[in-house]
């Protein structure tokens, strides 16, 4: 099984209980195709980069599972059909490194050395 997540952002006025359904149809199509639930989190409601549908803001939500690629097939299809659901992205994350990504360091660049430029102006202005 490959692990993935699984990002999709809802019309930001539904109710608790709306979002409830969602999320629990999520999950029963994880559980048809055998694929392990291993967690759902609520980002709450931000303000989205460009308007969807005429909404300036979204309700996120973050999945978190392992299953197969009919489970990606199926669930993305159900999200697509739900009108309530603006946007949606999976990513396979099975071959990622562990290392998070804020602990790289950026390259340094070294510059060649300025005496030589200063050496220079100094004969050009005399």
């Amino acid at each position: 099984m490959r692990k993935y997540e699984t990002i999709y952002i809802l019309q930001p006025d539904l109710g608790e209980d709306e979002i409830k359904v969602i999320a629990d149809k999520v999950q029963d199509v994880i559980a048809s195709y055998k694929g392990d639930f291993n967690r759902l989190e609520d980002w709450g409601v931000r303000k989205l980069s460009y308007p969807i549908r005429k909404c300036a803001r979204g309700r996120y939500l973050y999945l978190r599972y392992d299953g197969g690629r009919e489970l990606i097939a199926e669930l993305e299809r159900r999200l697509r059909l739900d009108e309530k659901v603006l946007r949606y992205q999976s990513v396979n994350i099975t071959d990622l490194p562990e290392k998070p990504v804020a602990e790289k360091k950026a390259p340094v660049v070294e510059s060649e050395p300025v005496e030589a430029d200063v050496a220079a102006a100094e004969t050009a202005t005399e």
